[in-house]
């Protein structure tokens, strides 16, 4: 399966806030679905995030775009709207102490952003699809079927508006409970950020 990662468009938020699935809007959609389109399989589905953000950016692109809930962006729970500056920094020290598993008061860790994502994508079908998201959605995906460890797919960069080509084997090797002994079947990355 060709999997399309797009990242949604930059928000209009001030600089340094945490938002996370905060629903906030963003620059306009038009110009990148423009770009983008060209560069999508003809009739490649299109599913998003909910959010406005890369709801707009889906719609623009298909005009029968779906949604799904596991596409949210990770839920920073009590930090969301703060300023990054003003959460307390012993949180902030233990997050960076365990980036995978830490959750923030009220929100979720990496872990389940990156179980949630998986199942997401392990559920759909056909030879394409575009999922319109957010950047620690991407990252989780990529960094599931690359095999990477969090500390190299937490950083990677992904510009907004981006698109990532990752193409997978969504069925063969995927399942929860592998047998010992046998590697899961990794994904192979075509571009990144084009």
């Amino acid at each position: 399966m060709q999997l399309f990662l797009i990242r949604h468009p930059r928000p209009l938020l001030a600089a340094g806030i945490c938002y996370g699935q905060l629903d906030v809007e963003a620059e306009d959609p038009q110009p990148i679905a423009e770009r983008l389109r060209p560069l999508l399989p003809a009739d490649t589905p299109v599913i998003a995030s909910p959010l406005q953000r890369a709801r707009d950016l889906a719609e623009a692109l298909h005009p029968q775009a779906r949604y799904d809930r596991r596409l949210l962006e990770i839920d920073f729970g009590a930090w969301e709207g703060q300023p990054w500056d003003q959460i307390d920094r012993r949180l902030l020290d233990a997050w960076a102490a365990d980036v995978l598993h830490f959750a923030p008061p009220g929100g979720e860790s990496a872990a389940a952003l990156q179980a949630r994502v998986v199942d997401c994508v392990r559920g759909l079908r056909g030879d394409s699809v575009a999922l319109v998201t957010h950047a620690g959605a991407i990252r989780a995906l990529l960094g599931y079927w690359l095999q990477l460890p969090i500390g190299d797919w937490s950083q990677l960069p992904l510009a907004f508006g981006s698109i990532t080509l990752l193409e997978i084997d969504a069925t063969g090797g995927e399942q929860p409970r592998q047998r010992q002994g046998q590697p899961r079947t990794p994904g192979v990355l075509r571009y990144l950020n084009r």
